[in-house]
């Protein structure tokens, strides 16, 4: 579904039929530990970039709204997972870097 700016976001929730205006983030409400989400989070939002970018299958992503340096506004903090092999993913746009090592090395034995 498209973010309130516009980006295609599988998290981003928004029900606006029969008078309703719902709005929610998906991977944010999984966060107990995160401060409260609002629209306007989702203009500076990384995540929609992040699974354009990477489409891992295996790639989870954690978010939590965090405030910025000196508190006047607040931002979302993503991090990743890599379910396959069980490691924290450091650059979330380029994955764990062994997954798609795999899929290639698949690829490779099925044209041969």
């Amino acid at each position: 579904m498209k973010t309130p700016y516009g980006k295609e976001c599988k998290f981003y929730y928004g029900d606006y039929a029969r008078g309703h205006a719902t709005q929610e983030c998906r991977l944010l409400a999984n966060n107990s530990e995160s401060e409260k989400w609002f629209p306007a989070l989702c203009q500076t939002c990384p995540v929609p970039d992040i699974l354009r970018v990477n489409q891992c299958p295996q790639l989870h992503l954690y978010a939590r709204v965090d405030k910025t340096l000196f508190g006047l506004s607040k931002k979302v903090v993503v991090e990743g997972f890599c379910e396959r092999y069980f490691l924290e993913t450091h650059d979330l746009r380029a994955g764990c870097g062994h997954c798609h090592e795999l899929d290639l090395e698949e690829f490779e034995i099925a044209d041969s």
